[in-house]
């Protein structure tokens, strides 16, 4: 199966900019076939750590958990378990059949969990969960936004920043007339009070792509993070040769209110 997913990797920075490698887990110590994007959350009731995972199991790809650790560098790979699965029937319908990339955040009280749903094309999904291991699904069951205008192939959670009145979602999609939209995939910007109803703010064009030259446009995976006076946003861009790198932007905080 390739190279891919080979391991989840947990790195340290005391500036955001210089990385330094404390643990890895690594695809055979989980016993999965391959790993895509991970989420590390600290609880703030306990003090430990969280992380969740994803990989594709025999009945779909499923959102797995580690037990929670005081230090990242503790997880244990043995721990891993889904937590979030699709229980679909064997017809001939189309249904949700599994869930992937998760991004995880504590707010009103419980955690919030936002999923790709894998059902031919990929939508938004949102779980929520009073201890981080159980999880139900919210909004009853529905996709957050829409798969229309630029996003009309896939629609897919990013991350999500909360503001001094509600929440910045970043969300990310693709068009089914780019090349390669499977793997081209732009960012866009929407708004939501209570992590209940959303407004999209760029449903007519994406607002982040890639500017390197090249056959791609790829500014995927982003992360979001408040640091003192500035905003870290760390994501994935397309480079040149049509590989991808993560690279990070710093913006004054006063810019996302």
């Amino acid at each position: 199966k390739g190279k891919r997913g080979y391991e989840v990797r947990i790195l340290r920075s005391s500036d955001g900019r210089h990385f330094k490698k404390i643990h890895s887990i690594t695809r055979k110590a989980a016993g999965v076939p391959g790993f895509e994007r991970p989420a590390l959350v600290k609880d703030p009731k306990t003090g430990l750590f969280k992380l969740y995972g994803c990989a594709g199991l025999e009945r779909g790809w499923a959102i797995l958990k580690w037990d929670d650790a005081a230090n990242p560098a503790d997880f244990d790979a043995s721990t891993v378990r889904p937590v979030v699965s699709a229980d679909y029937p064997d017809d001939d319908c189309i249904h949700v059949t599994g869930y992937k990339d998760p991004f995880v955040l504590w707010t009103q009280g419980q955690w919030h969990m936002f999923v790709i749903g894998l059902d031919r094309v990929e939508r938004i999904y949102h779980f929520t969960s009073s201890d981080g291991d159980r999880w139900i699904a919210a909004n009853d069951g529905k996709p957050v936004l829409e798969n229309d205008g630029w996003h009309n192939l896939y629609t897919r959670p990013a991350c999500v920043m909360t503001m001094a009145v509600g929440y910045l979602f970043v969300y990310e999609g693709s068009n089914i007339e780019w090349r390669d939209p499977n793997y081209n995939i732009a960012t866009g910007l929407a708004y939501t009070p209570d992590l209940e109803v959303f407004a999209d703010f760029t449903l007519e064009e994406p607002l982040l792509k890639s500017t390197t030259p090249g056959d791609y446009h790829t500014w995927r995976y982003s992360h979001w993070l408040r640091v003192d006076g500035d905003i870290f946003v760390y994501f994935e861009a397309a480079r040149p040769n049509g590989t991808n790198e993560i690279r990070v932007a710093v913006l004054p905080a006063m810019d996302v209110r």
